[in-house]
């Protein structure tokens, strides 16, 4: 969705600007293109994966005058008068498709699934020393899961939990597939969810962003799943409420067609914008 990115956030050349998830550089790249930095255009790249950042660098290479790249989880996000920020919460295709990632229920890899591996705990250390109880609530709460009592049953009495493949046969002989959507994917959903923290971090960064664009300024976000999206509708509904900004996107825009058929996974994505208000 980058054309309704750059659409959305309305970039002045001299603006400032924060792409919170830089991902292997896509939305980071255009964003810098249209910057001028004589104008004083500048860009605040920032991802929590450290090689994630490390690719948007190589691909944003041309327009590296006017990027400043950060490794930082949103939570650790500090900025003030930004005209913009833009974050996109799905996982990249190169998180995913890496077997050492241990994202992938479908290849052989350790069960890892941190989206930063300098810190925190694996999926394997919450799989193998967690309660079944508490295993049974994240797969039912964030992974919509209704057979998540059966599926944590069968991966405490499956302990220890080896790899990404071994979870999986567990999570499939457990509750066998009954439609085109793997055993898996929500158990796993849910597992990434809980090793990074990522609807305490979303809070934090929804809490923080209208204080860190300035009024006029755009927030643009990118939601993959219903959890997500909802707490995005919700603060950004408050925002309105409040008087303190204006939503511009009156129901979510989701990806055409054609984008669709060439990224298969952006079909879950929904983009809603809101424009912080300016003083009266």
């Amino acid at each position: 969705m980058l054309a309704e990115v750059l659409e959305y956030l309305a970039i002045q050349p001299g603006g400032t600007y924060c792409d919170a998830t830089a991902g292997l550089g896509g939305h980071t790249r255009a964003i810098a293109e249209k910057l001028n930095l004589a104008a004083g255009g500048r860009l605040i790249s920032n991802d929590r994966d450290p090689q994630s950042l490390e690719m948007a660098e190589r691909n944003a290479a041309e327009f590296a005058d006017r990027i400043v790249f950060r490794h930082a989880e949103f939570s650790e996000l500090d900025y003030s008068g930004l005209n913009g920020l833009v974050a996109d919460l799905g996982v990249s295709r190169f998180q995913l498709t890496d077997p050492e990632r241990g994202f992938s229920f479908q290849t052989e890899g350790p069960l890892d699934m941190r989206m930063d591996r300098t810190r925190g705990i694996t999926a394997a250390e919450l799989v193998n020393h967690s309660a079944e109880k508490a295993i049974a609530d994240w797969i039912f709460q964030l992974g919509e899961e209704r057979r998540a009592r059966k599926i944590a049953r069968a991966i405490v009495k499956a302990r220890p939990i080896r790899s990404t493949l071994h979870l999986a046969g567990v999570v499939e002989r457990a509750v066998p597939r009954t439609g085109p959507i793997h055993p898996a994917t929500r158990t796993f959903q849910a597992l990434r969810m809980v090793v990074n923290r990522e609807q305490e971090e979303l809070d934090a960064l929804l809490e923080a962003a209208p204080g860190m664009v300035r009024p006029g300024g755009r927030i643009v976000m990118i939601s993959f799943h219903s959890l997500e999206d909802r707490k995005v509708k919700e603060s950004f509904r408050d925002l309105a409420r409040s008087g303190r900004g204006t939503i511009l996107t009156k129901k979510p825009i989701v990806p055409g067609e054609q984008e669709v058929r060439e990224n298969p996974p952006s079909r879950s994505a929904k983009l809603r914008a809101v424009e912080i208000a300016t003083a009266n």
